[in-house]
């Protein structure tokens, strides 16, 4: 194992298994860099340099940004439901443990958790138009089911999203979200191994 020659959070591991791969990922607040162990100190910094860059293009894909979700959610409102839910902001949040997300109708605000960053854009997408339909429709009864059928892969996410409840032994309620009034101040949730990997063939 070696210290990174790159930027701070950075570890690189040589591996005299690893032949021909160089793998990169996220682990909390670090970064592991895979190379092989034959690599000379240019060849590790280069390729450094070029992992780095695709775990950032990744996770600008992976990971929008608040403006990127709410541009998301009203593209989603337009599709589904004829633009009649209009949030008046989407944001990520990380103090919902046992929720995907949450909305309060009376402002038009929709919460979506931290927790879905990195997962497929369809299962965010289900939550998204889960939470615009709550800006439509109270409760959860068959108007509300309903209009969230319009989303093709709806039953699909939500077998996603209860497969993940049951692997991290979170209670999954029988809706996505709640409906919320004002939020409570946000909490640090620990940080969790990301999703995030890369890797390269013949360095």
């Amino acid at each position: 194992m070696s210290a990174s020659s790159g930027a701070p959070r950075v570890e690189v591991r040589r591996s005299a298994r690893r032949r021909r791969t160089v793998s990169a990922y996220r682990d909390g607040e670090r970064t592991i860099v895979l190379i092989p162990a034959r690599m000379s100190p240019a060849e590790e910094r280069r390729w450094v340099a070029v992992m780095l860059e695709r775990l950032a293009r990744q996770d600008r894909r992976l990971r929008p940004g608040d403006a990127q979700l709410l541009a998301r959610a009203s593209a989603l409102s337009r599709r589904y439901l004829g633009g009649r839910a209009e949030p008046s902001s989407v944001r990520w949040v990380t103090n919902q443990g046992a929720r995907w997300g949450s909305c309060t109708p009376a402002d038009g605000t929709v919460r979506i958790s931290a927790r879905l960053q990195g997962m497929p854009g369809w299962v965010l997408d289900y939550v998204l138009v889960h939470e615009l339909v709550h800006l439509l429709v109270p409760g959860h009864g068959p108007q509300f089911w309903a209009e969230v059928s319009a989303y093709p892969r709806a039953e699909r996410a939500r077998g996603f999203l209860e497969g993940v409840s049951a692997a991290t032994g979170l209670a999954m309620a029988d809706d996505v979200d709640g409906e919320e009034g004002p939020e409570t101040e946000e909490g640090d949730e620990p940080e969790r191994r990301r999703a995030a990997h890369v890797d390269d063939v013949d360095p």
